[in-house]
């Protein structure tokens, strides 16, 4: 099955030709487009696409506070931030709204439908710059120990996985244990941990060391 699409940018021009990009790959099909956030806050959950790629700057709601109200309603869903100018702040916000990387505007079409596959496989495509920022965050913030208790010894294990970087399909070729078991097990973390990303769960995780 393709990987589904869904776009939220406000320039048509743009929007229509990243929606040509995505169905021009082999494995990837757009299935909407939206002009503002609160349209797509309406739709989405309807059509729950596998990713979203969402404009930073839109007219009214912008794309953080759109991506923190959709990561809600669509915990399984993935968001990847389209942005103009490399604004570490900003991004950060965003990753720490429910969204899974960024992405430059400028970029090559053969990194946007790379960041589409990754953020799929369960990777988190960024920089280096917006990485070191967020382990900055892990080191200012106080441990959170308690709600890591919660997990199970097999949650605890998959979350470290997650910790180092490993994709969703490695954990469970590590752990001989199906790619549909591996979402489940990351599903409880979040609830349990009360967290929408795989971001906010490994900041958990790092702090309760």
């Amino acid at each position: 099955m393709p990987i589904t699409v869904a776009i939220v940018e406000d320039d048509p021009r743009a929007c229509g030709g990243f929606a040509r990009l995505v169905d021009s790959s082999e494995d990837c099909r757009c299935i909407s487009q939206h002009g503002s956030a609160e349209p797509a806050i309406d739709e989405l959950p309807k059509i729950a696409p596998d990713v979203v790629l969402m404009d930073i700057n839109l007219p009214g709601m912008n794309g953080v506070a759109a991506v923190h109200r959709l990561k809600e309603l669509l915990p399984r869903t993935q968001f990847v931030m389209l942005t103009v100018y490399e604004d570490s702040d900003l991004i950060f916000s965003a990753l720490k709204a429910g969204a899974t990387g960024y992405l430059l505007k400028r970029s090559a079409p053969t990194d946007l439908i790379a960041a589409i596959r990754e953020v799929h496989g369960g990777g988190s495509p960024m920089t280096s710059q917006i990485a070191r920022k967020i382990v900055q965050s892990f080191q200012q913030r106080p441990a959170g120990v308690a709600e890591t208790h919660k997990l199970t010894a097999r949650e605890a294990e998959v979350l470290d996985y997650l910790a180092q970087g490993y994709l969703y399909k490695e954990i469970a070729d590590v752990l001989k244990i199906s790619y549909t078991t591996v979402n489940t097990h990351i599903r409880h973390i979040y609830e349990k941990l009360h967290v929408t990303s795989r971001t906010e769960a490994v900041s958990k995780h790092l702090r309760a060391r």
